[in-house]
């Protein structure tokens, strides 16, 4: 008979309707056995629909069925009442939206400030972009903006007919930022439902077109911002930054953990700062190697890629031209590519 983790397994290639993501990750599953031949599982869905009901229990009938040993499969899906927001679209938890137009929305988070969260976001939507995909990035550090300046452009986004917001452009990428809206050195001295309610706007009131990907940039922690975000919308992934020291890693365990709270799958984790080489092609370990490494292992999380501390991939932040952009062939931008190449794999793409 096959084990718990197998059933989960089989059921982790059963997609909610309309979404991208698993049902075991969307945490859909609340009850599992297995004797004799006979699997049971028992499902709760808040959204009241059907039609999503009864593809869910045919596809995964299907799923199991394919297991060695099982002969018959009973699934159990109970509906949990939920409280709906006026003009919410139904996903698996009720009032969650899919933001028409978005194939998916990839978070980039890290536990503590000070790793490189931003300069990865930047230059990762900007690989992705070399790669063929069509990339918006949104930051949602409300406090700290720093997307306007790594991307070079500074102009405030205009209204549609639609009434929506149209993000500004540059390097191929489509920008939303807190920074846009603001004079400079303005700060934000706001409490949560402030934020809450600005990061709906950023991705509900933006017209943010067909989009490949939606990349997130988050604030370091596990605050507003975050929780604000994965109740928003059903996020498709996140994906961590860490430095090699165990300083970094010990937060960036609580935000793995919140992910997965939030039942957000982990994409992989982002190795930053790895390591430098000197002029005279000495390796120096500023903040310890292979940390990042050793905790996706431990985690059975995937490791996306490691980045070396390069001069050009801070050059290029400061000059609003990314070194993915200014420099697509040289090692610092092509460290960026193969993480980028890496991300598109996880959802079963080839990079062109």
């Amino acid at each position: 008979m096959p084990t718990e983790d197998d059933i989960k397994n089989a059921l982790k290639s059963v997609k909610y309707p309309g979404f991208s993501r698993d049902i075991v990750s969307f945490g859909l599953i609340k009850e599992i056995s297995a004797k004799n031949g006979a699997v049971s599982v028992t499902m709760e869905l808040t959204a009241n629909s059907p039609e999503a009901a009864q593809q869910i229990k045919a596809d995964s009938e299907r799923a199991l069925k394919g297991l060695p040993g099982v002969n018959a499969v009973h699934i159990d899906i109970r509906q949990k009442p939920a409280a709906q927001t006026p003009g919410g679209a139904q996903g698996p938890f009720g009032n969650q939206n899919k933001v028409p137009g978005i194939r998916r929305i990839v978070a980039v988070a890290s536990g503590k400030g000070g790793v490189g969260k931003s300069t990865c976001s930047v230059n990762l939507a900007c690989a992705l972009t070399y790669l063929g995909a069509r990339v918006g990035l949104l930051d949602c550090d409300i406090y700290g903006p720093s997307i306007p300046l790594m991307m070079g452009i500074h102009e405030r986004p205009t209204i549609s007919e639609a009434e929506k917001l149209v993000p500004p452009a540059n390097h191929g990428v489509k920008l939303m930022s807190m920074g846009f809206l603001l004079e400079d050195d303005q700060p934000v001295i706001w409490r949560g439902p402030m934020i809450q309610k600005t990061i709906q706007q950023f991705v509900m009131a933006v017209d943010w077109g067909e989009l490949d990907f939606l990349l997130v940039d988050l604030p370091p922690g596990t605050g507003d911002a975050q929780l604000s975000l994965c109740q928003i919308v059903p996020l498709d992934g996140g994906v961590i930054v860490t430095t090699p020291q165990e300083a970094s890693l010990g937060v960036v365990r609580k935000g793995i953990a919140m992910f997965e709270k939030v039942n957000v799958p982990i994409l992989g984790i982002v190795e930053n700062m790895s390591y430098f080489t000197a002029p005279n092609g000495e390796r120096v370990e500023i903040f310890g190697h292979g940390g990042g490494h050793a905790e996706a292992e431990r985690r059975q999380i995937p490791f996306l890629g490691e980045i070396p501390i390069f001069v050009e991939i801070r050059e290029g932040g400061d000059a609003g031209l990314p070194v993915v952009v200014g420099s697509p062939n040289q090692p610092a931008a092509q460290a960026f590519i193969h993480i980028a190449e890496a991300l598109k794999q996880r959802f079963g793409e080839n990079a062109p």
